[in-house]
């Protein structure tokens, strides 16, 4: 078993031991929900990997990545017994394994770029596990109560950019690399991964939330009309 290999195996034991208060109430839910996700994002493996990836190994960038997206399943747990996100120590566990699955973002574009396997599929990949992780700590900071509605927007505006580009082509064009893009993406994702910490305050959080969705709106719309006047 490679070193990558063995932290996958450490950092996921360690992420369910963390939650494994939020198991006490719809523990086979909890598992199945964590299960399903863990499955999506095999399929996603499957279906794009061999058509874009394009070298002859896996690499340690993608099993990085692939480690995130097993910790975005973990941090889903507490979905089926949102009450215990009442507990001071399920909101620690799940700030701690967030912010250990963001902080490893940039780690497998490093590698993907030292060992010579970039690739369109793990750029893919990255992106979508993104969103994954997006979409986890929304859904777990509207059932916890730490944000109201408007922080779905922060979790859902990507898959609602893919259902739109279903009905129009034009937004699934590929768009140019975008510094800012990125800094918002971050932003997105700090936001909603500090309304998990118990100690911040209801009010600097949902102040926190309401700037994102913002600075998201914003971004969308940039890289939309774009879009749109590529598409024209």
């Amino acid at each position: 078993m490679s070193a990558v290999h063995l932290a996958i195996v450490i950092a996921g034991i360690g992420a369910f031991e963390a939650l494994r208060p939020a198991l006490e109430t719809g523990r086979l839910l909890a598992l199945g929900m964590a299960a399903a996700m863990a499955a999506t994002i095999g399929t996603l493996l499957w279906v794009t990997g061999k058509r874009t990836f394009g070298h002859d190994r896996f690499g340690a960038a993608n099993c990085v990545t692939y480690l995130r997206g097993s910790l975005s399943c973990i941090i889903a747990l507490p979905l089926a017994a949102p009450a215990t996100l009442a507990d001071p120590a399920v909101g620690w566990a799940v700030f701690a394994t967030g912010l250990l699955a963001l902080s490893l973002d940039g780690v497998d574009g490093w590698l993907a770029r030292r060992d010579g396997l970039s690739s369109a599929f793990g750029a893919r990949f990255d992106m979508e596990i993104d969103a994954v992780l997006a979409l986890v700590l929304a859904l777990l900071a509207w059932q916890g109560g730490a944000a109201g509605p408007l922080v779905l927007i922060l979790g859902l505006a990507r898959y609602a950019f893919l259902v739109a580009s279903w009905a129009l082509p034009w937004l699934g064009a590929p768009l140019p690399p975008s510094l800012l893009r990125k800094t918002i993406c971050v932003i997105q994702l700090g936001t909603l991964l500090a309304l998990h910490a118990p100690i911040l305050p209801e009010t600097l959080g949902a102040v926190a939330a309401i700037v994102a969705a913002a600075l998201l709106a914003f971004s969308f719309g940039r890289d939309i009309l774009w879009l749109s006047r590529r598409g024209r």
